[in-house]
């Protein structure tokens, strides 16, 4: 399987965040599956974290450096992401979260999350907890 985790599926595995479930965890190590990271989830956790949010402890350059040492591969914003993000229903607003459903969709890989909202979006989404 093609798996891209969401933000907080990749800082909890990073982490060894007592949120990341064992379903994640033997998800995000199968070596069957391809992995991807997508750059708004650095962008993200990045602001997030020098808001000093809650649950964004990790520096994002070593998760950065961390998921490429690891086998993932980053799957950059394009402008066709942007094009699909105009179709989508205003399910959900986050902005991040809304990018990678985006991307998801256009790169035909699945979006791993733990958010309710994300998943009410058709594509290649699943809920996980």
């Amino acid at each position: 399987m093609r798996i891209l985790p969401d933000s907080h599926i990749l800082a909890w595995f990073a982490e060894d965040d007592p949120n990341l479930t064992h379903e994640m965890r033997d998800i995000l190590e199968d070596e069957d599956n391809e992995l991807f990271f997508s750059s708004a989830s650095i962008w993200e956790l990045t602001i997030k974290r020098a808001l000093n949010r809650r649950g964004f402890n990790i520096e994002p350059h070593v998760l950065y450096r961390a998921l490429l040492d690891n086998g993932f591969e980053e799957i950059p914003v394009s402008s066709r992401h942007a094009f699909i993000l105009e179709t989508l229903p205003s399910i959900h607003k986050d902005p991040f979260d809304r990018i990678l459903i985006a991307q998801s969709m256009a790169e035909g890989v699945l979006l791993l999350t733990s958010d309710q909202a994300i998943a009410q979006y058709k594509g290649p989404i699943r809920l996980i907890r």
